[in-house]
């Protein structure tokens, strides 16, 4: 059994959902995200009218001097699928780490989404979960407060490529809200033997649907196992 924290923020970017699309591809670098060192799509196919991507990126954040015992701040690899539904007028993105995940597991899934006004809503979700034995609340609660802080960080260098992209815009910056603090829920985290979390969460669909329902976040569960279904990952 492992313990996982979970966090929710929501974004509004004042940019149609399809600048937003736009944006999304061309968002580094950007003065804010400096800790992303590389991106590279690995696989992208259109399939029933919607856009399926794989990308592959390093990012490097520093740690604290505690953290340093268990993690050298070497460059992460975190591998990023999505899909993409012009329809709808949606994008469902799941990024997880493939390094150093008994220190610090992170799940995230972000949705964009087109508003009634124009604008374009992100939906982020975030689980963080540990294996360092004594020391996973600490880590947990650290990772939680970077989820926090990256989120600010990423809201901003999006408006401004955003800016850049279309200049006479009217909408220039985006509205941040953390709709819901830490959460600690004992479940049962699906990845603790070195595969990912969404190989688990096509295995076993009722255990990620109940995660998903007591954060009350169901929805977005649901594009993560249709992912699952589409890419799997080998270790």
């Amino acid at each position: 059994m492992v313990t996982a924290s979970q966090c929710t923020t929501e974004t509004v970017f004042d940019y149609s959902w399809k600048q937003v699309v736009q944006a999304y591809w061309n968002r580094y670098p950007n003065p804010s995200s400096t800790h992303v060192l590389t991106e590279d799509t690995i696989q992208r196919e259109v399939r029933d009218g919607k856009l399926y991507s794989r990308r592959l990126l390093s990012k490097t954040n520093p740690v604290p001097n505690w953290g340093k015992r268990f993690y050298n701040n070497a460059p992460v690899k975190i591998v990023e699928d999505s899909i993409l539904d012009p329809q709808k007028k949606t994008l469902v993105t799941f990024t997880r780490n493939i390094g150093f995940k008994k220190i610090m597991n992170v799940d995230e899934i972000v949705e964009y989404s087109e508003q009634q006004d124009g604008r374009t809503l992100a939906v982020r979700r975030a689980y963080i979960s540990s294996q360092v034995f004594g020391f996973s609340r600490a880590i947990r609660a650290f990772g939680i407060e970077r989820f926090k802080s990256n989120c600010n960080k990423a809201a901003s260098g999006f408006n401004y490529v955003l800016r850049n992209m279309f200049p006479k815009n009217v909408g220039e910056t985006g509205t941040y809200k953390l709709s819901k603090d830490v959460n600690e829920n004992e479940t049962a985290a699906a990845s603790t033997t070195g595969t990912s979390q969404i190989q688990q969460a096509t295995v076993n669909k009722t255990e990620a649907l109940k995660m998903a329902g007591k954060a009350g976040y169901e929805y977005l569960k649901n594009h993560a196992i249709k992912l699952a279904q589409i890419f799997s990952i080998k270790n």
